[in-house]
């Protein structure tokens, strides 16, 4: 039964990981719970030994004594002896989510694993909704960070927030194009990308593909935004820079994952689901989606150049009232 479960357990799922939990402690716990799982079901039937025994002769009543052929089992296999069939399972992680973060998860088991790397070389787009609160500085763009600086905030309108968020919005779009190194003199490039369907070649900085607002209601907003190769202290970063283009400060008080590639909240298994069972079914009906969307993504792009210099980097110039030093460009997200 342990062998069967375990042929099922390769691919790729998704989890929700709670803010407040590191994702290698959720990693542990959901390889803790598929042991568990493994190791849980009914131990084989022991096999029958021949053993002579000594015993009385049948109707004797004196102390003669003789071998008997009797059948016994062998403790060889029993749990007490040999210990659990299943003591290790590999499990991978794909892109990470810090410990204050939340959302979705891609975690592969076994074979899976090598998918994870798949996903990467995808250059798969990410969603996230980004809470800001303005009004205050930290000196790590949370919340909860030490406070370094409290502005007022009364000035600021839905309609300058929207025209910050559609000026970043073209300044990644146009560094998108740079780092895809198409060539778009071909028709097939053009079409690419008036689809949506570009992506890096390589590794970049944090490319933002989409962002709007969701809700304001001063001094709090509500951001979702569509990037690649980002990290959440990037995110927090751009919540910081944002309060600074409208005159005043924003620290960021919450990030959350709503989608990774081809995962979603509605794929995310909640904690009380993290046993063998539902991991299983997860793996199972995410396995023809992964698939399909992995070899979309993978196929060979027509329209292609490599670029004249291959050390050139992108700087997205979008309109900062803060100083040069509070840049973007952090080390390339995962």
């Amino acid at each position: 039964m342990g062998s069967t479960a375990l042929a099922r357990l390769h691919g790729l799922f998704a989890a929700y990981k709670p803010p407040g939990l590191k994702w290698k402690h959720l990693r542990d716990t959901v390889e803790l719970q598929l042991l568990k799982g493994l190791n849980s079901g009914k131990p084989p039937v022991p096999e029958q030994h021949v053993r002579f025994l000594l015993g009385p002769v049948e109707g004797s009543e004196g102390k003669e004594l003789t071998l008997t052929a009797t059948s016994v089992p062998t403790l060889t296999d029993h749990l007490l002896v040999r210990g659990p069939a299943f003591t290790s399972l590999k499990v991978g992680v794909g892109h990470w989510l810090d410990a204050q973060a939340s959302g979705v998860l891609v975690l592969g088991v076994g074979r899976g694993r090598s998918l994870l790397t798949d996903m990467c070389n995808a250059h798969l787009t990410k969603d996230y909704t980004v809470r800001g609160l303005l009004g205050k500085a930290t000196d790590d763009f949370c919340e909860d960070g030490r406070l370094v600086e409290k502005t007022t905030y009364d000035h600021v309108t839905r309609e300058k927030l929207d025209r910050i968020l559609a000026v970043i919005q073209g300044s990644h779009q146009k560094a998108l194009v740079v780092y895809s190194n198409l060539d778009l003199q071909t028709q097939e490039a053009y079409e690419m990308a008036t689809r949506g369907l570009i992506w890096p070649m390589n590794k970049s900085p944090m490319l933002i593909t989409g962002i709007r607002c969701l809700h304001f209601a001063p001094p709090e907003f509500l951001l979702e935004v569509r990037c690649m190769h980002e990290t959440q202290k990037q995110l927090r970063r751009l919540v910081h820079e944002i309060g600074l283009e409208l005159k005043t400060t924003a620290v960021c008080s919450q990030v959350r994952r709503t989608r990774d590639g081809f995962f979603t909240l509605d794929d995310a298994l909640l904690r009380t689901q993290w046993d063998l069972h539902s991991i299983q079914d997860a793996i199972r009906a995410a396995a023809p989606r992964v698939a399909a969307e992995l070899e979309k993504s993978l196929r060979p792009r027509l329209g292609t150049q490599q670029p004249s210099n291959p050390d050139q980097h992108w700087d997205p110039k979008w309109p900062r009232s803060a100083s040069k030093d509070q840049a973007a460009g952090e080390a390339v997200g995962r």
